[in-house]
């Protein structure tokens, strides 16, 4: 997709207005080494891409709303290098900064030092996340210090550091159309994998051969790849929540749990969950536990509207899988006191959503101090209940007993879903989870 500077423009702009006459520091993400002199791919800090749209490692982006127009956006970049482009890749250097990611004045990345100064004086404060970027942050530090020497001279100097995380995060949040889009291709790629991969399956086949499929489609349709490791877990292996091995034969009469997204060329992902019987049948305790999950889903799903609450939409969740369990004699006592202790935990041990976007788990508050943050138009949440039936965790005092004929059952559906004028948009539909849908005539 094209990349259009003019909307990591108004990003900056409205950025800037927030940061008031305060000075941004914000550095791209550095390559990773994988072993030895190997390093991983390449991913972009998610601050940094969202104000830049610069895809390169090791990058900082000034931004100076105290500076006059003109000096504002200041990016410190690798030069071009011939000599260097012919191991790592084509570089954009500082011509390119300027004349394709609309910085107002770029530098090779080795005078970012020398210049750091001139820049920061005149800011009333220093925006820069600390503890983050070894490289960086002992210039900034530096920079802060000699400022604080010569204050008594100059008479003035930043009054302290400050966090751009709490501005940053609170606008990305809120997706943009442009932003809703780009997550609806994510959503999209994802889902028809997740179809794939239903159809595909087969008891004898491994959770790898379901992995590679997956990941393919999502290269193969023009994604970056796998948004997270994918996680292909067959009958027990479910109920291990972060389940990565994907190694195991997959058996007849279990179920296959396949939580997997893809990320895009701009780093939006999709992050979807579908459980389904490997041979294409539902035992009777797998029927039961698979409805039970999807209606408390649905209910969930049904829970989020502007002014409600990621709060709400968990409890609405967390309640009817509560009140189910106790009809099917996995839990015992009325269910607000259940809830109240969390005699829930052994069998349903996570929240039920995340804010998705530029990251899986994606920045913002879900509290603003005792309160919970309310949904607004323009945020994306994942919704995902699941129930996980195994030995790992001791049942509750008080609690019964689980019999063997649940265990090793582990059921999520997540599906990823926008906040919209009136409701919500499930951008995930495609990739479907009926009952009738997961079972083969």
């Amino acid at each position: 997709m094209a990349m259009d500077p003019a909307l990591y423009g108004r990003r900056r702009e409205r950025f800037m207005a927030e940061l008031g006459s305060a000075a941004a520091v914000i550095p791209a993400a550095p390559l990773a080494t994988h072993h030895a002199d190997c390093e991983w791919p390449f991913r972009q800090n998610s601050d940094f891409f969202y104000l830049t749209g610069f895809d390169e490692p090791d990058a900082v982006a000034l931004l100076l709303p105290h500076r006059p127009e003109g000096e504002r956006f200041v990016l410190f970049v690798h030069p071009k290098d011939p000599a260097a482009e012919v191991w790592t890749g084509f570089r954009w250097g500082t011509e390119g900064a300027v004349e394709r990611f609309g910085a107002d004045i770029a530098y090779p990345l080795d005078q970012l030092q020398g210049r750091l100064t001139e820049f920061l004086d005149g800011a009333d404060a220093i925006a820069f996340r600390v503890g983050r970027h070894p490289q960086v942050e002992p210039l900034v530090l530096q920079t802060w210090g000699r400022q604080l020497d010569r204050a008594s001279r100059s008479g003035s100097a930043a009054l302290g550091l400050v966090a751009p995380c709490p501005i940053l995060h609170r606008l990305r949040l809120c997706k943009e159309p442009h932003e809703l889009d780009r997550m609806r291709e994510a959503c999209r790629l994802s889902a028809e994998a997740h179809e794939l991969a239903r159809s595909i399956t087969e008891p004898g086949m491994n959770e790898a051969q379901i992995q590679s499929a997956i990941e393919a489609h999502f290269r193969s349709s023009g994604a970056r790849g796998p948004a997270y490791g994918s996680i292909v877990a067959g009958g027990d292996n479910a109920c291990v929540l972060h389940y990565t091995a994907n190694s195991a034969e997959l058996r007849d009469g279990d179920l296959l749990l396949i939580d997997a997204g893809c990320s895009i060329s701009d780093y939006y992902n999709g992050d979807i969950t579908r459980t389904f019987p490997i041979n294409g049948h539902f035992t009777a305790e797998q029927r039961d536990l698979y409805s039970l999950v999807l209606s408390a889903q649905q209910a969930a799903i049904d829970a989020v509207r502007p002014g409600g609450t990621a709060e709400e939409v968990h409890l609405t969740a967390l309640t009817v899988l509560v009140d189910g369990l106790i009809e099917l004699g996995l839990l015992s006592g009325d269910s607000e006191g259940v809830i109240e202790r969390g005699d829930y935990r052994h069998l349903y041990m996570h929240r039920t959503g995340h804010w998705l976007g530029l990251d899986v788990h994606d920045v913002g508050a879900y509290r603003l101090g005792e309160k919970p943050a309310n949904l607004t138009e323009g945020m994306v949440l994942t919704v995902e209940p699941g129930l996980y039936v195994s030995d790992r965790l001791a049942v509750p005092e008080g609690q019964p007993a689980i019999d063997d004929r649940w265990k090793g059952i582990g059921i999520r559906i997540e599906d990823d879903v926008a906040v919209v004028n009136g409701g919500c948009e499930v951008m995930t539909a495609a990739a479907q989870k009926s009952l009738a849908a997961m079972e083969r005539p």
